[in-house]
């Protein structure tokens, strides 16, 4: 009985935890590809330099990238079967939170005491797209998007520890079908 007393703690404290890591995963994909002929990638330069962000990010991205891929079986090559290209998108995300504490009294409009307020937090947030071009056919046959909060700060390993979860949460979803195993 003792163990059941700290469980709703214990609950509370991992939702904290993992709701402040979280990435907002959606793919989409052609029914019509064959995922198990895709041996081979190399990155889509015109693609990727179309991408709105530092050079340093889009090489900490297509590092992520690569490691995910090769994981996967898949192999880096100059005649690909597979084309990697990137986007991404930025936006603040505002919240606002209204408040009402404390006791008054009286009728309206000549109400006194308690408290009516509201506060707003700003968050920024960045979308992810990684995009999967058939080679030959030069068609797209799979997009993974991420939408996550961004490591403002200047701690480098925050921010590459970040991308890299951004970009793993994204390609466990590839190919399709590889997140039901």
């Amino acid at each position: 009985m003792k163990t059941y007393r700290f469980l709703p703690l214990t609950l509370v404290f991992v939702l904290v935890l993992t709701s402040c890591s979280t990435v907002r995963v959606a793919t989409d994909y052609d029914r019509e590809a064959d995922f198990n002929s895709y041996t081979t990638f190399a990155f889509y330069k015109p693609g990727i330099d179309k991408a709105q962000i530092s050079d340093l990010d889009k090489r900490r991205i297509l590092r992520a990238i690569e490691s995910q891929l090769v994981s996967k079986g898949m192999t880096k090559s100059e005649t690909p079967t597979l084309l990697v290209s990137i986007f991404t998108k930025e936006n603040q995300r505002v919240n606002v939170y209204n408040d009402y504490y404390g006791y008054g009294w009286g009728w309206y409009p000549w109400y006194y005491g308690g408290h009516y307020g509201s506060h707003v937090s700003t968050t920024t947030e960045g979308t992810l797209y990684i995009d999967m071009i058939d080679a030959e056919k030069n068609t797209l046959v799979w997009q993974g998007m991420g939408i996550s909060k961004l490591v403002t700060s200047s701690n480098i390993d925050k921010k590459e520890e970040r991308i890299r979860l951004i970009v793993s949460e994204i390609l466990a979803k590839y190919p399709p079908g590889s997140d039901n195993k």
